[in-house]
């Protein structure tokens, strides 16, 4: 693994910080051959959750010059961008401190094979559409669910409703159309490269209210995240679901439309 903060080769006292940064956000993507799918969502991002987080954002070129800087000895790779700003973390930053901006990168990843099944505990997370960091309910979730027999985790929130899973965004397929679930959740980017581009493939898609009474309706489930356009659930808490190939085919499809871009 390498990184850059703020586009130099941090010593151990300027990451020193970053090993009690709660407060920060990131995104996470993948880069073959130098380039990006959905970088512009990406940007957009990291732009929204600094704004929301601390009140001020980097501009867009300097987030893709530190990305360049990266690249230019990664390779193919696995690339975040975390945000966060200097001064610890229970204090109020002056008006003049500007997020800074640690790259990493790492070995490229295409996520597991699948089909997964998938254990359903009720969990809602904190201020759910920031991709923050943070969140050691992701990682005990997962751990709880290997530990009983499945291979991760989905959330139901405390209405009942499906959401997302520990680091997935969920989708359902009723044969036809792609079903997102209801709620309040974290929109991917692969979640929005796929809608964009069902849209440019005529594929029906709509938001509804799914909850674990429902998974009968439906013909197959997946989960996406930046690793994959789309696994295949098997079992979602009690109920199995028949592995739909046409549907993972059909998400995979929308993806490979996608353009991936030069940063």
């Amino acid at each position: 693994m390498n990184a850059l903060l703020d586009g130099t080769a941090p010593d151990a006292e300027a990451l020193a910080p970053l090993a009690f940064a709660g407060y920060a956000h990131f995104t996470a993507m993948q880069v073959r051959e130098g380039r990006i799918r959905g970088l512009d969502l990406h940007l957009t991002r990291l732009r929204t959750a600094s704004e929301a987080l601390f009140g001020r954002a980097i501009a867009d070129d300097a987030i893709l010059d530190y990305i360049r800087q990266a690249l230019v000895t990664a390779g193919d790779c696995s690339m975040t961008v975390t945000m966060h700003l200097p001064g610890g973390e229970f204090a109020v930053p002056a008006k003049d401190v500007q997020p800074r901006v640690l790259v990493r990168t790492g070995a490229p990843s295409s996520g597991p094979e699948g089909p997964l099944d998938l254990a359903v505990v009720t969990h809602e997370r904190f201020n759910p559409a920031i991709k923050h960091v943070g969140e050691p309910a992701k990682t005990y979730y997962l751990r709880q669910a290997v530990a009983q027999g499945f291979d991760d985790a989905a959330f139901v929130d405390n209405t009942g409703r499906f959401t997302e899973a520990t680091i997935w965004n969920l989708a359902f397929w009723d044969g036809t159309s792609v079903v997102w679930p209801e709620g309040e959740i974290l929109t991917g980017t692969t979640m929005g490269i796929i809608r964009r581009n069902l849209d440019k493939l005529g594929v029906p898609q709509r938001t509804e209210s799914v909850r674990p009474e429902d998974c009968g309706k439906y013909e197959g489930a997946v989960v996406m995240n930046s690793w994959t356009p789309g696994i295949a659930v098997r079992r979602l808490g009690t109920h199995d679901f028949r592995v739909a190939p046409e549907f993972v085919a059909v998400l995979h499809q929308a993806y490979a439309r996608e353009e991936a871009v030069l940063p």
